[in-house]
């Protein structure tokens, strides 16, 4: 991104050039814009004149003489990468001139969300940009226990994907019973028309619609008639408009034969037998994908053993036999990894035998260690380079669709360009999107998602800590009180009854501001909690100034705060929105240490 000199708004009226590759998505995203900004009039025009008045918006793939034309007036170069394009504006004249020039149709379509960006900013910069993704594939896969998303959480995801560009969503609602438990049977037509509607939001949006099935728990891999199951399911998609599909083999027994037959044909059951008869399912699904659709893109696998890089005989037998252009995924070093550096990648490519496709268990709530919790940390610990050695990745997001945005957003950046990632800058712009770009609401939510930092392993111990910045606070607060002279204490004090009163204030800030309603309901429970737990700090607060005075009144201070830490501790999850409930965690380590520790920091 270069700035150059000026900037402009684009006014009332603007004059479009499109050229013919152009398609309806990307053109109604680029009318929002123009809506959104406060352009009234939206005249059309076949060539950039040479005398302009007004502002001219350029738009075209690389083919597309006028858009070039007009690109080369502001820079030499032309970013040429698949799902890359180049942008570039500048005041001319009386008007200025914004042009869009990119490769493809995506690219173009990734062009004009930038020009969306730029153009809630009021005034455009004169500015070159050449931009391309890092990874071809970048998304989520709804592929969490417990309650499904709706049907309308979904469109919305897929509209929010859109907005960081994004380009998947994999839908594998563990719960959706047709994809799983009775995955031989036909949908219902209801179910298929919303399903065709969601295909057709996420193609507008320029987002690939993948379709998982999970027959695993019953599947007879040598019968030909669980094949023909598979393909008529796919073939029912395919008739509304779904053309990628996954074929999910996590979290079953593999050991274990489902049918006799099986155990004539791949012998007995085991680990490397359940290998070779997974690869020969599946080749043989992705040949019916390479001869019904050509074009497809090629079928997406889950293994059964999905994490770690391990050489086992499982492994080894699916390396050696699954044809090498179906995608394969992988969790990482585990479950839920810690990390993921640049050389587990390598060694799960040598394990899998192809460039491995990473499912990102974050930040997905479906087990114990995440009940009561929301996981709100920004998306890290993922090593800069992994472009290089991976296929694409995807999150695997909570039951909350919303409360999941600030990580998804932040993995979607890394997918894009992990090189030049930025975690903390990300998640302060997940913050302002969903505040709606109001500093106090998105200030307010940051201190929210602080609460909610923890980011717990399927171990004991969780890979990103719980309210760092809550934490840093409160231990400067205390090594005054322990360790500061009369006036750093009573300073301290002081200070600490300002935050409390802030963070008691900071569910009715986000509540009161332009926050989705849906993220309001998702983290209503969290939001009552810290409103109680705001109340216990203020009343500690306050038990410490009295303390300090030597005034008796400390005592019920830090009594009323034992009081509202009760009330906070006895909040529970929604009930059934979530695999796992429990009583909501609100910087929990953190702030009722604290407040417990309290009445022990002064002698009075």
């Amino acid at each position: 991104m270069e700035l150059g000199v000026g900037n402009f708004a684009l006014g009332n009226s603007v004059t479009l050039v499109a050229g013919p590759t152009v398609d309806a998505g990307t053109r109604a995203l680029l009318d929002q814009t123009f809506r959104e900004a406060g352009v009234k009039t939206v005249k059309t025009a076949k060539n950039l004149p040479l005398n302009r008045k007004g502002t001219y918006v350029l738009l075209g793939t690389q083919a597309d003489s006028q858009v070039l034309t007009a690109i080369k007036e502001m820079t030499d170069t032309l970013d040429s990468n698949t799902g890359g394009y180049t942008f570039a504006s500048q005041p001319q004249g009386s008007g200025a001139v914004v042009a869009m020039a990119a490769k493809d149709a995506d690219g173009l379509y990734y062009a004009v969300q930038t020009f969306s960006q730029l153009a809630r900013r009021g005034v455009i910069p004169a500015v070159v940009i050449h931009d391309h993704p890092a990874l071809p594939i970048r998304g989520t896969i709804e592929g969490f226990y417990g309650k499904p998303w709706s049907m309308e959480e979904r469109e919305k995801h897929i509209h929010f994907l859109a907005t960081v560009k994004a380009n998947t969503y994999i839908y594998s609602p563990k719960d959706d019973p047709y994809a799983r438990d009775r995955w031989r049977e036909p949908y219902p037509v209801s179910t298929l028309k919303a399903l065709k509607k969601l295909a057709e939001v996420a193609g507008n949006n320029h987002i690939n619609f993948v379709y998982a099935i999970s027959p695993g728990p019953t599947v007879c891999f040598s019968d030909p008639d669980d094949l023909q199951a598979l393909l008529r399911k796919f073939n029912a998609l395919r008739a509304v408009g779904i053309h990628s599909f996954y074929v999910a083999l996590d979290d079953i027994e593999y050991k274990q034969w489902n049918c006799e037959q099986d155990s004539i044909t791949f012998g007995p059951s085991g680990a490397e037998a359940a290998a070779r008869a997974q690869a020969h399912l599946l080749n043989a699904v992705q040949a019916d994908i390479k001869k019904v659709d050509p074009s497809a893109p090629p079928l997406i696998m889950v293994p059964t053993e999905y994490y770690d890089a391990k050489e086992t005989p499982y492994k080894e037998a699916l390396r050696k036999h699954l044809n090498p252009s179906i995608v394969v995924q992988w969790t990482g070093t585990d479950v839920v990894p810690p990390a993921i550096s640049i050389a587990d990648a390598r060694t799960a490519t040598k394990a899998f035998g192809r460039k491995t496709f990473l499912w990102d268990n974050y930040p997905v709530n479906d087990y114990g260690e995440s009940s009561g919790r929301l996981l709100m940390a920004p998306y890290t610990r993922r090593e800069a380079g992994l472009s290089d050695e991976l296929s694409g990745i995807v999150s695997n997001p909570m039951n909350q669709e919303v409360a999941s945005r600030a990580a998804v957003t932040g993995l979607v950046a890394f997918a894009w360009n992990d090189k030049d990632y930025d975690a903390d800058k990300t998640w302060r712009f997940a913050a302002r999107e969903l505040a709606g770009w109001n500093e106090e609401v998105s200030e307010a939510l940051l201190i929210f998602f602080d609460t909610q930092h923890l980011a717990p392993t399927f171990g004991t111990h969780p890979w990103q800590p719980q309210a760092p910045q809550l934490k840093t606070f409160l231990d400067g607060v205390e090594d005054a009180i322990a360790n500061g002279d009369a006036d750093s204490r009573k300073q301290a004090i002081a200070a600490l009854s300002k935050h409390a009163a802030r963070f008691a204030d900071v569910p009715s800030t986000i509540r009161n501001g332009h926050v989705d309603t849906a993220f309001l309901i998702e983290a209503g429970p969290w939001l009552d909690a810290m409103l109680l737990w705001g109340k216990a700090l203020a009343c500690t607060a306050a038990g410490l100034a009295a303390a300090n005075e030597a005034d008796s009144a400390a005592s019920e201070h830090f009594k009323q705060a034992e009081k509202f830490t009760a009330e906070a501790a006895a909040i529970r999850s929604i009930p059934g929105a979530t695999r796992v409930e429990g009583p909501v965690k609100v910087a929990d380590g953190v702030l009722d240490r604290f407040i417990a520790k309290a009445p022990s920091l002064i002698y009075f």
